[in-house]
Formats: C-alpha cells, structure tokens, sequence
C-alpha cells in the first residue's frame, strides 16, 4: 500500500521514471553522457533518447495496450513490476530497426557516419544493459525466447556496477563539454544530481500502471528538456 507521506510521493516518482525501476536506470543515462565525447554535435538530449529510446516508447504502447505490466512487489529483489509482454520497444530486432530511424534522423541534422553509428549503439545498448539485470524476460524478437542475466536479484552488485558506470560517463561528458554561462553548469549539475537522488529514491511500487505510465512519459520528457538546456549552455571540446 502507499502511504500518503512525502518521502513516499518522491519515490513514485521515480519508480514511475521508466520501466526498469531503479536498475539499469542512470546505466542508460551514463552511455548517453559518455556518447558526447564521441559525437560532440549531437545534443545531450538526443543521446539521451536513443539510450533511453525504449522506455521512452514503452509507456505510449502500455497505456494503448500494445504492450503490458504487471505490478507484482517481490517479482525480482529490485523491481515490483512484471513485465508481461514489450516485444515493440524492448527486443533486439525492434530497438535495432528504432535504432535505425533514430540514427537516420540525426544523421539528417548532424550529417556523419560517426554520428548514425553513435545514435544506432546507443539505442541497442539499450537491450544489452537490460539483458544483465533482468529476470529472463527480454525478448530477441516478438515471440522469441526471452534472456535475462537476472542481476536484480543481486542489487548490491548492480547498484555498484550502475553507480560506478554513471560516474564514469558523467566525468566523460565534462571533459568533454565547458560551460558557456551559469546555466551550463548549474543545469547539468542538477540534472546528474536529479537523476542520481531519483535512482537512490526509487523502490516503491506504483498505485496503478496508468499511473506508472503517465508518470513515466511525464518525467521522461522532463529529463529530456533539462539535458538539452544543460548542453545548449555547453561547448564541445573536440569536434
């Protein structure tokens, strides 16, 4: 049950940010920081959403019934949520074909092989940090077997691993970029310090999934806007 208290109102927040609960959150978001070193043209924001590009879609195809979840507390040590079926935003064959797309469409603003790669990476990287820490519920294709390595059930180690991996991106990306003004440092410390604190926050389970997936489309555009104000507001040292 969720209680009416505060602390609890900031943890559905976060548990509601994206399908992956707290693990294998800011692991996506640490690609896409990392990624601006090796695409400079490309905003924080778009590499934001190819990391993210699955559970930014996923929301849309639960709350149209495409795709289902289960709240379940006690389905893994980590997450309470089952889910049930995500063949259009969470297997390799379909985050490879969004990759695609999504590649293609930057590659158009900021033309570039790097780029196109970059984006495409990012997207399927998706599935692979997924695959490590889910049960085995993550699908190659719609209707194939699913894989799971499970680390959920092991959340000391993936907390470690994930918090050790965001820290290694976010140092990348300042390395990489220098603030032009206030905001440019100011927004990207909020922004990383936002993501973290919800990552430590999360764990509650949602009163509802409509609740889950409007949240998650919520915040999911909220973090999107903070990145690209954060980058705007920053310059790339290597192009």
């Amino acid at each position: 049950m969720i209680r009416g208290d505060g602390g609890n109102a900031v943890a559905l927040l976060f548990v509601a940010r994206s399908p992956d609960n707290h693990t294998m959150f800011i692991g996506h978001f640490a690609l896409g920081f990392a990624a601006k070193r090796v695409a400079p043209r490309v905003s924080l924001a778009a590499l934001f959403g190819a990391a993210q590009f699955a559970d930014l879609l996923w929301p849309v195809l639960v709350a149209t019934g495409l795709e289902e979840v289960r709240i379940d507390p006690g389905n893994t040590a980590s997450t309470p949520l089952d889910f049930v079926s995500y063949p259009y935003s969470h297997s390799l064959l379909a985050l490879a074909v969004w990759g695609l797309l999504f590649g293609w469409i930057c590659w158009k603003k900021a033309p570039g092989a790097l780029v196109f790669a970059t984006i495409f990476a990012l997207a399927v990287s998706h599935w692979l940090l997924d695959v490590a820490v889910h049960r085995p519920d993550m699908p190659l294709y719609p209707g194939s077997a699913k894989l799971g390595l499970g680390l959920w059930n092991h959340p000391v180690l993936e907390r470690l691993l994930e918090m050790i991996m965001y820290g290694a991106g976010l140092m990348v990306y300042v390395r990489a970029t220098r603030p032009l003004d206030g905001t440019g440092r100011w927004a990207l410390w909020s922004l990383a310090a936002f993501l973290f604190v919800g990552y430590l926050a999360s764990g509650t389970p949602p009163p509802s999934v409509s609740v889950l997936w409007m949240m998650a489309l919520g915040l999911g555009g909220l973090t999107l806007v903070w990145a690209w104000i954060a980058d705007h507001h920053r310059e790339a040292m290597y192009d």
